[in-house]
């Protein structure tokens, strides 16, 4: 790295001299072995697997920060012939370089760890069922409306009227986001939890869920409520003038929904907003729900809150903490239906894997046999999926051996369920690949999809694999470039 950042700016950039190999050799030998020295103190050359990302980028930039200043100071005094330009150029270059392999190496271990907490759950929920009902005094009862309709509005408290019993003892609502308060309740005293106040303004989040999943019975209710980021982006554009709308948005969508994702900003962003006014999708509010055990039986937007009725179904998943970067793992299955782990970059919302069912059961699929209207696709997800950038990892399980230039498509255990049973068995003789035969003659329907694949698993039959893969890859080439075909 070091090597290439100097190469590139003697070669690439304008210099004075003619010969910048020549005159800048020793001095860049200098600045090598003085990388060295400085990254060894500050311990820069530990494996990466014990290192963190934060960590390690504040070494990165400690060690070029230290060392452009011991650079400066020789040149200043003793060795004014050479460029101050060109030390700046080469120590950013130096320091972009690393820095780029880190994001990288670490998007590649954020793909294939979690940050776990791992919790305790009993594997009974003794005795969880709520007390018995009993109404509220007709004052109490008047006390909790008035204090929805003035915290809230009128429409909200239509709403939770008409969805859920406010006058009975077994319902509780919170207008704060304390969690003291909710670990002071007893377990599955309360059939229905009510959060008024909007889990945008909530810090730790997956443990409220948690802890609202404890405290309530079998099938217990709980209401929250969010606003979505299409909302705010609608909010923005309708405030502001034309001129300023798009950088004012830009600025807000940054600072709120990418700043509290990202390792490096993350800390400083709670640091100044104390986790208040964050930006969620709705499928990252579904996916968390669904993820700590509710199912969503109903949503309703009011004003500019989502309000959502979920039910109590299960424990919540154990892995709670989960790391989002740019790449994922995926459970595939490979030849004689081995799993294996299939790389990719992000095109879903985060926790959209805990939502599968929901898009099924709601969807259903399309005609190219994917989810119709799928939710959890976002909008750069969906141009990366276009133009297949979004596989561009897959190249690592093509290096490893997993995969082979052209085959059928490595399927989830959901989508390879969809399939013949015939097209199973044959799938798993050979080994899944990059490019599919899909894109070979392009069928529209899943069961045209089967009837391709079935084509091509034959053909590796009779006609073998490498004949079969090499008449494949130059089909599939001519629809790509020529044709221009784009995935779904």
């Amino acid at each position: 790295m070091l090597l290439l950042s100097f190469y590139v700016v003697l070669d690439w950039f304008p210099l004075t001299t003619d010969t910048p190999f020549e005159k800048y050799s020793w001095p860049s030998l200098c600045f090598v072995l003085t990388w060295f020295v400085i990254s060894y103190l500050f311990k820069r050359y530990r494996p990466l697997k014990t290192q963190k990302y934060f960590n390690a980028s504040l070494k990165l930039m400690y060690v070029s920060e230290v060392i452009f200043v011991i650079f400066v100071l020789v040149i200043y005094f003793f060795f004014q012939q050479y460029s101050i330009n060109v030390l700046i150029t080469i120590t950013l270059g130096v320091f972009f370089v690393n820095y780029i392999f880190l994001s990288l190496y670490f998007a590649y271990r954020f793909a294939v760890e979690y940050n776990d907490l791992r919790l305790e759950y009993p594997d009974e929920r003794k005795n969880a069922h709520p007390r018995p009902d009993s109404k509220l005094d007709e004052d109490s009862y008047l006390q909790i409306c008035s204090t929805i309709r003035n915290q809230s509005n009128e429409q909200v408290l239509s709403f939770l009227q008409n969805h859920i019993d406010l006058s009975s003892f077994n319902t509780r609502v919170f207008f704060s986001t304390d969690p003291v308060s909710l670990q002071m309740i007893p377990n599955y005293e309360y059939a229905t939890i009510v959060q008024l106040e909007r889990l945008n303004n909530m810090r730790n989040i997956n443990k409220k869920l948690k802890i609202i999943n404890e405290k309530l019975p079998e099938n217990g209710i709980f209401v929250c409520c969010f606003e979505t980021k299409s909302t705010r982006k609608k909010e923005i554009v309708s405030r502001y003038p034309k001129s300023i709308r798009f950088l004012i948005y830009s600025f807000d969508f940054v600072f709120k929904r990418v700043m509290p994702k990202i390792i490096f900003t993350r800390g400083l962003y709670y640091l100044i907003t104390g986790g208040k006014n964050r930006i969620f999708s709705k499928t990252e509010i579904f996916g968390r729900l669904y993820c700590f055990g509710y199912n969503v039986v109903l949503d309703k937007k009011i004003g500019q809150l989502n309000y959502v009725i979920a039910q109590r179904k299960k424990q919540p998943e154990r892995i709670q903490k989960r790391i989002y970067g740019p790449m994922i793992r995926l459970k595939r299955f490979g030849k004689n239906r081995k799993p294996f782990d299939v790389y990719k970059l992000r095109t879903m919302h985060p926790y959209s894997e805990y939502l599968q069912s929901y898009i099924y059961e709601r969807n259903n699929l399309n005609q190219n046999g994917k989810f119709y209207k799928d939710i959890r696709i976002t909008t750069i997800g969906s141009f990366l999926r276009k133009y297949w950038l979004d596989e561009l990892p897959m190249l690592l399980n093509l290096i490893k051996g997993e995969i082979k230039l052209v085959g059928v498509r490595p399927l989830s255990p959901q989508y390879y369920g969809l399939y013949s049973k015939e097209l199973q068995d044959k799938r798993i003789k050979f080994k899944p690949g990059l490019f599919p035969p899909f894109y070979a003659d392009m069928p529209r329907t899943l069961d045209e999809i089967q009837e391709s694949e079935m084509r091509y698993l034959n053909a590796c039959e009779t006609k073998g694999v490498f004949l079969t893969d090499l008449k494949y890859f130059f089909l599939i080439l001519n629809n790509i470039l020529l044709r221009r075909a784009r995935s779904g």
